[in-house]
């Protein structure tokens, strides 16, 4: 994932890098994360933001925090959540509210539970907005006082994230009449940035960080309060009145969300499923290239090359119109110069953009940045993969240039010693250490615990090399170019060849993690060498082996497929990349598992499913913790993980296609199903459209005794033809 971890050499064992997010306590309060384009919030249950003034929630809008604080009083206390929660699709949240025992003076002017609240928020086009409804259920009218308490440091990303800052731009306060007042920052990068609060009905006194009002409320009788928050100006249209904004902002949300229709009976299943589509849905960011996963939130909600390719991958099968955006994009910001502040190099394809202060005045490299080895190799298999499951040649052609960019940087850039092997190191002191997807600083390490120091070639990222060079070879003979196609299929079988020898360990029964920059193995048996099986580079033989070692107890924690094996000389439960559990992973490495062993892919969804069974909203997260298993015990939170993540959230479809062996070929207009299975507690599942060529295709699949699925064609609007 993402530069979470350290990203300069490690100066101690104990010491954390500069860009770490650190691990901290959560918050008493559960919190809810809403999203609308490049602006998300986060707000805890009562609908406060960090109510004790400090914390890593608020209103983001490209990298800056435009709202920190905003808390809300009745009679100067706080009030008792009755409950709250997001809803279904993900598009507002609603809490319900009351107030305690008032004491003024030995005496109580206000019993508990008088006062009902209710709040509901949502996100739409750059602006929060909110309504509280106050309903007096006491026996006398009440004179109740209301404080909205707000506040913004307009930090960036990365200082909310705990990166220090010596130097900071300047905030102002400007009132706009009796119900508007905006909050500014000019930062040292020269751009203004500008916080907009509005209240309706005017309160009775406004400030530059609080608003009061002063209700009177008869016995049975309601107030209602609206409070919008706009980023960089946003407004609520005026003409839009707050329930008509939360039905817009809805009936977008419901747009793409089309693709999600499956269905099981199975209620659990079902509810995972559903917050996963509502999690991709809510990441998805209209770009002028087409629809993009950012990756999560809070911290990286923006555009990652890795985390956007392989979310797409997971649901190309369902949603192939996703995997078309990310590579549009990421063509449109390919790398075509060498600096090494950024880890830029021709062909290079992107691994993070950031829009804040910070990454303007490149105090962080990250405003476009391209240090990681695996996002180049990654886009030439989605792009190869994509035409294999649509035949859409248009678009092949239009990026052919961009992937022969991305082949070149493969065969120079990324392989300097020319070994046949992709390496990275680090061109600058400010970038990531490690640049695969484990890029914490100490992920990649001897058998001994010793740190590798690179130039590194890792296991996974050669299985992403060998899956590229063969679809894009397969890709540049339909083009017509036959003799390109020759070179690339031997430089695929070459490196398949080469792989074997130098990545083998019998000692091990694995493929090593990595190769240092003396070629030395790294012999711990991870994750990494089981997302190899996917690509096909790996010999049956020893495929098989990996495949269930995948699933022992070394690796298989009974929730799902550890980083690294429990006898691993860093492993750590708890930690980021060494003994954690990363759902992407595990939908990976079940793909590659799936074709060795459907038994393997079934034990890696179940408990995959079990875990965000025991989530709250039944949502995966970017990781949890690596315990194992114990009866009566849900998963260990790990405090820091985004939540939304999109690779997590696509991580059950990807299980579910590995479940049923599905695939499509839109050339050969045909959806196979290679021996589907469904667990016991499966009996049957429907897949209502599956898009195919210019139509689409329904399913049902039903278990037998065997656990075997029987597949019945309920709809085939495309003509396709479907083989079990």
């Amino acid at each position: 994932m993402p530069e979470l971890r350290a990203v300069s050499e490690p100066q101690s064992e104990t010491e954390p890098g500069p860009f770490e997010v650190a691990a901290t306590e959560s918050s008493v309060r559960a919190r809810y994360a809403l999203k609308s384009g490049d602006t998300f919030a986060l707000v805890d249950a009562h609908g406060d933001i960090n109510a004790d003034g400090t914390g890593s929630d608020g209103i983001f809008h490209a990298d800056t925090r435009y709202l920190s604080h905003f808390r809300c009083k009745v009679m100067g206390v706080d009030l008792l959540l009755l409950g709250s929660n997001l809803a279904a699709d993900g598009t507002y949240v609603h809490a319900d509210l009351t107030n305690p025992d008032i004491v003024r003076d030995g005496r109580t002017v206000l019993a508990r539970d008088e006062i009902h609240v209710e709040r509901t928020l949502y996100v739409q086009a750059g602006v929060l907005r909110q309504r509280l409804m106050l309903t007096n259920y006491g026996q006398d009218r009440v004179d109740l006082p209301v404080t909205i308490d707000f506040d913004s440091d307009f930090a960036d990303i990365f200082q909310v994230r705990g990166t220090p800052r010596a130097r900071h731009g300047r905030r102002s306060f400007a009132p706009r009449g009796p119900a508007e007042v905006t909050l500014g920052y000019t930062g040292l990068d020269g751009v203004e940035r500008v916080t907009q609060l509005s209240f309706s009905p005017p309160p009775a006194a406004l400030s530059g960080t609080a608003a009061l009002y002063k209700l009177t409320l008869p016995r049975g009788e309601r107030a209602m309060l609206d409070v919008s928050v706009g980023v960089g100006g946003a407004r609520p249209p005026r003409q839009r009145s707050f329930h008509a904004g939360l039905l817009a902002a809805r009936k977008d949300f419901a747009q793409t969300l089309t693709w999600s229709g499956i269905v099981t009976g199975h209620a659990t299943l079902d509810a995972a499923l559903r917050r996963s589509a509502a999690d991709v849905a809510m990441l998805m960011t209209k770009t002028p290239r087409g629809p993009y996963p950012y990756a999560g939130i809070p911290w990286f909600s923006t555009a990652f090359g890795r985390d956007g390719i392989i979310t797409a991958l997971e649901l190309l099968w369902i949603y192939p119109q996703l995997a078309r955006g990310v590579l549009r994009f990421l063509a449109a910001h390919q790398a075509t110069t060498a600096d090494a502040f950024s880890d830029a190099e021709p062909g290079k394809i992107l691994h993070e953009m950031r829009g804040g202060e910070m990454a303007a005045l490149k105090e962080v490299p990250f405003g476009h940045y391209y240090g990681s080895v695996d996002a180049t190799p990654l886009f030439v298999a989605l792009a190869g993969h994509y035409w294999l499951r649509t035949a859409d040649d248009a678009l092949v052609r239009e990026l052919w240039p961009n992937i022969e960019a991305a082949l070149a940087w493969m065969d120079t850039y990324g392989d300097r010693d020319g070994d046949g092997f992709i390496e990275y190191h680090r061109a600058s002191d400010t970038g990531l250490v490690n640049q695969g997807w484990k890029d914490s600083g100490d992920s990649i390490f001897h058998a001994d615990g010793t740190l590798c120091r690179g130039p590194v070639a890792l296991v996974e990222v050669q299985g992403y090399a060998y899956e590229a060079k063969n679809l894009a070879a397969r890709m540049a003979r339909h083009l017509g170019l036959a003799e390109r196609a020759d070179a690339l299929q031997r430089q695929a079988d070459t490196l398949k060849q080469c792989f074997e020898a130098a990545f083998w360990s019998d000692a091990l029964g694995s493929y090593a993690l990595a190769l240092d920059g003396d070629k030395r193995q790294c012999l711990v048996l991870s994750s990494n060498a089981g997302q190899v099986l996917r690509t096909g580079i790996a010999e049956d033989a020893r495929a098989t082996a990996v495949a269930e070692a995948m699933v022992s107890a070394e690796m298989f924690s009974g929730w799902g497929v550890r980083t690294i094996g429990q006898s691993a000389a860093r492993y750590n439960p708890m930690s980021y990349h060494n003994g954690s559990i990363w759902p992407h992973d595990n939908a990976l490495i079940a793909a590659g598992v799936g074709r060795y062993t459907r038994t393997g892919v079934e034990r890696i969804f179940s408990g995959m499913l079990d875990a965000a069974a025991s989530m709250q909203q039944s949502r995966l997260p970017e990781l949890f913790c690596g315990f194992p298993r114990r009866r009566g015990r849900a998963p260990v939170l790990y405090p820091v993980a985004c939540s939304p993540q999109a690779w997590a959230s696509g991580a059950l479809f990807h299980l579910l296609q590995s479940l049923l062996g599905l695939e499509i070929d839109g050339a050969l207009r045909r959806v196979r199903l290679d021996r589907p299975r469904l667990p016991a507690w499966l009996p049957e599942i429907a897949i209502e459209r599956l898009p195919v060529g210019d139509g689409h295709v329904a399913l049902r699949l039903v278990r037998a005794e065997t656990g075997a699925a029987r597949v019945h064609v309920t709809a085939n609007t495309a003509g396709f033809q479907i083989e079990t």
